[in-house]
């Protein structure tokens, strides 16, 4: 008996994109067709420091979990981001990492991790890029009129189209490997 295929394994179309953080957490929403991606969608979840913690995590899983329904969402991608100094933020950034990871298994949704330096070299191609460059080259890529704001945003649909190249050049692999 053959395994099932794992998740990863079907065409993904729909990619959220996701900048943790307990104040600002940017998301972008990336559709992939053929050889176009396309934005559907990007913005900001903010909360507010004077509300309590464990709130503030409830309005980010329950925004991720209603963009996940609406964009009809089939893989998430976060950022791994690496702290040397703050440990404290760390900690906040792992606990909202925790609850989109969450909302993503609910909703059976696949999970998918990059460092910056494997979104900037995916998306400008260059593994040191400046968040400008990032900037211009995610306009570029999704054909905005502009660069996405708030910096939150961009990150989001950098990660996002990060995945959605990425992801292209893995199907090819496996499709290569299978003949």
């Amino acid at each position: 008996m053959q395994n099932p295929p794992h998740r990863t394994a079907r065409k993904i179309k729909k990619i959220l994109g996701i900048d943790p953080g307990i104040a600002n957490t940017g998301y972008g929403v990336v559709e992939a067709h053929a050889n176009r991606l396309v934005s559907r969608g990007y913005g900001n979840i903010r909360t507010s420091p004077k509300t309590a913690s464990e709130l503030r995590l409830k309005h980010i899983y329950d925004t991720v979990t209603h963009l996940i329904t609406k964009f009809a969402i089939e893989s998430i991608v976060l950022e791994d981001i690496f702290f040397s100094k703050n440990i404290s933020s760390a900690f906040v950034v792992g606990e909202v990492k925790g609850i989109v990871k969450l909302a993503a298994a609910n909703a059976d949704c696949s999970v998918t991790v990059y460092t910056p330096t494997q979104v900037k070299q995916a998306v400008v191609g260059y593994g040191k890029a400046t968040k400008s460059q990032m900037e211009k080259m995610t306009q570029a890529l999704l054909k905005l009129k502009e660069p996405p704001r708030p910096d939150h945003a961009a990150d989001a649909l950098a990660l996002a189209l990060c995945h959605a190249r990425s992801y292209k050049v893995l199907q090819r692999r496996d499709k290569y490997m299978q003949s």
